[in-house]
């Protein structure tokens, strides 16, 4: 047993390293919060704005000017808006699967990452929003006809047989959820903030965003309690709103689109892009806040496993939609798929294939798994090739029509780039900020698995 003054040094080596003690973990986490924020800081917090800057001014030119700037053709009327939409929406679901459904299988090493997890759901989704939205061409107007409108002939309901108003509650329900989610596991942590904070007015804010919080054991219980609902309510939602966002293709009549194995392949990559989202954002933050020590090779080699399952699913996922099409005879849906990978967009498909599954092979090896730089040049890759596996299923199926004469090349404009470039500005200058000013690891929850030796004290918060 190793004691100092502060207590008895508490130790859990797969989860937590350095030998913290309870005060050290507040300490060390509560830094980026209670300091001048770094140069290191300053900068990404600089480029992300930039970034978001760019991508808010080709917005603004979309609102004066029309859908026109951007690159959509008569076959393809959905374009990188409806791309973003998807990838977006798939990003978010680590989230949901590390907080709620870890959770709930007692998995203690999610408790380095899941605050962060949960943050990233909630920003992606943010993200993910505002392009049905920008579809609409004049949203202030066409918002406005989405909600049921009393006049003379009765009200304008809308069509609750359509997919994509079923996206619309299954989003917004994932979005409440994962946000009510989210702040329920801060709340302990706000309140260890509060009571460090030095200047009255930090004291206020925190104390009203802690909702009176003192630790006591019927606040332990009542938390507990709505923290375990919450985590049931969220854990059905990894699998319903992806498979809700695939039947926008799959129950269309489109070759290349109506395929029942949508739902689990857009479950089953959702979550792969999303765990590789989370290994380039640790990646980040453990570096920049030197949070090595809670956010250890063990946590980032556990999520490359996920990662590595997941695109063994992908991959077959690929290689199934291939045998349906020849299996089920029908030539429309054969010259999909083989247009798909030998035709116009052949570069877009095999730059997702090497991505999505070549690439990732290299988890196979453990030195790799837990090289971190190479685990963090693989998520890159990853979630580019994710990006382009929704470009494909949109752009290659919509291209080329049942008539020759309708055919056409979609390449999203510049425009269109700017706003997707806009989009990452978003997320990272919304994670920043969480980072600041926020808890980036749940504090009470990494105390709760650290191993406390015998016979003696614990540190103090």
């Amino acid at each position: 047993m190793t004691t100092t003054t502060q207590g008895v040094r508490l130790e859990r080596t797969d989860l937590v390293t350095g030998h913290k003690t309870y005060s050290d973990v507040t300490r060390d986490i509560c830094a980026p919060l209670e300091s001048f924020p770094t140069k290191t800081f300053y900068i990404a917090f600089a480029i992300s704005l930039t970034i978001l800057g760019i991508g808010l001014t080709a917005w603004g030119i979309t609102l004066w000017y029309g859908l026109g700037m951007w690159g959509l053709t008569n076959t393809n009327a959905w374009g990188s808006d409806i791309i973003n939409f998807v990838f977006w929406i798939g990003i978010g679901h680590a989230g949901t699967l590390i907080s709620a459904v870890l959770y709930l299988f007692r998995q203690n090493w999610r408790t380095g990452i899941n605050r962060a997890a949960e943050a990233m759901t909630i920003f992606a989704v943010i993200c993910a929003l505002m392009y049905p939205l920008g579809h609409t061409g004049r949203p202030w107007l066409a918002a406005y006809w989405l909600l049921p409108y009393p006049n003379n002939m009765g009200p304008l309901w809308v069509n609750f047989r359509s997919p994509l108003l079923w996206d619309v509650f299954a989003v917004s329900t994932y979005f409440t959820i994962s946000l009510v989610f989210w702040y329920i596991g801060l709340v302990p942590d706000l309140a260890t903030v509060r009571d460090r904070a030095v200047h009255p007015l930090r004291r206020k804010i925190y104390g009203i965003l802690s909702l009176g919080w003192k630790g006591a054991g019927r606040h332990w219980h009542h938390y507990e309690k709505a923290y375990g609902i919450l985590a049931g309510l969220s854990a059905p939602l990894v699998l319903s709103v992806h498979t809700i966002v695939s039947f926008d293709f799959a129950v269309s009549l489109l070759p290349g689109w109506h395929t029942t194995i949508f739902p689990p392949y857009f479950v089953a990559g959702a979550i792969f892009s999303g765990f590789a989202m989370v290994v380039t954002l640790m990646v980040i933050a453990r570096e920049v806040f030197h949070l090595k020590n809670y956010i250890t090779l063990n946590h980032l080699e556990a999520m490359n496993k996920i990662t590595m399952c997941t695109v063994m699913l992908v991959g077959l996922a690929y290689a199934t939609e291939f045998f349906v099409a020849w299996y089920s005879g029908n030539k429309y849906e054969q010259y999909a798929f083989l247009n798909r990978a030998f035709g116009p967009y052949a570069w877009a498909y095999w730059t997702m294939v090497t991505c999505n599954v070549v690439i990732p092979q290299l988890f196979w090896f453990k030195r790799f798994r837990r090289h971190v730089p190479m685990m963090f040049i693989v998520s890159v890759f990853v979630n580019i090739g994710m990006w382009f596996e929704r470009f494909v299923i949109v752009a290659t199926s919509l291209h080329r029509d049942f008539l020759p004469s309708s055919w056409d090349y979609y390449l999203p404009s510049v425009t269109d780039w700017f706003i997707t470039l806009g989009s990452f500005g978003l997320f990272f200058t919304l994670f920043l900020l969480f980072c600041r000013f926020l808890p980036v690891v749940a504090m009470a929850e990494v105390k709760s698995v650290m191993k406390t030796s015998n016979g003696g004290t614990h540190g103090g918060h």
